[in-house]
């Protein structure tokens, strides 16, 4: 069955030929992103974060999605989360706001809803018609037993982290579409063991 190893192998293949598109489309993403981190000690990044984060992280996982899939890849697919706007921007705002509840309780279950959570994007991103939080609760029932499994995953990756250190952070902008990638490969993995009916896949 299916390890986190291979889940890494699948994302490697995936990536042929497209490293560098979507090394560029993280520098876009970052470049973004980190320019609303940097107005954050006032009002407008606070706004910027909360109106741009959901539908920049759709457009990534729809990058990802199409990546894994066989599909082409380029910066302007970033910003297709856009298209669902609304819907994007309603999905950040539930995720979070119940994770932080989560987390008032104590860090495990906030870390728990969040690897809940965690398959939400890629499930709005190929079902476009379902609501924000529609796709919250099929995040939340795909991911029943495999939670573990996905953190597992994510911890497979922190050797690839440490690397991103010791270049100064220069390697992030490969590493995190590995990172991303190998989620779309798990996502594809645990939906279709749902449609199937088939046993679910093992670290």
């Amino acid at each position: 069955m299916l390890k986190a190893k291979d889940f890494r192998k699948r994302a490697w293949a995936s990536l042929s030929g497209k490293w560098g598109t979507y090394a560029l489309v993280t520098l876009v993403y970052m470049l973004i992103m980190g320019a609303v981190t940097a107005l954050g000690t006032i009002y407008i990044g606070f706004v910027l974060e909360i109106l741009l984060t959901g539908a920049l992280t759709l457009g990534y996982s729809i990058v990802a999605l199409s990546v894994v899939n066989g599909g082409a890849v380029n910066v302007g697919m970033l910003f297709n989360g856009f298209m669902q706007y609304g819907k994007s921007l309603v999905l950040w705002l539930i995720n979070n706001i119940f994770i932080f509840l989560w987390s008032l309780l104590l860090i495990v279950p906030g870390i728990i809803k969040a690897l809940s959570y965690s398959m939400s994007y890629y499930i709005l991103a190929e079902n476009p018609e379902l609501s924000a939080n529609e796709a919250r609760k099929e995040s939340m029932e795909i991911m029943k037993g495999n939670k573990w499994r996905y953190f597992c995953l994510s911890l497979s990756f922190i050797g690839w982290y440490i690397l991103c250190v010791i270049t100064c952070g220069i390697l992030y902008f490969w590493v995190m579409p590995y990172v991303q990638t190998a989620t779309a490969e798990f996502y594809n993995s645990i939906k279709f063991c749902k449609i199937y009916d088939e046993p679910q896949i093992s670290e």
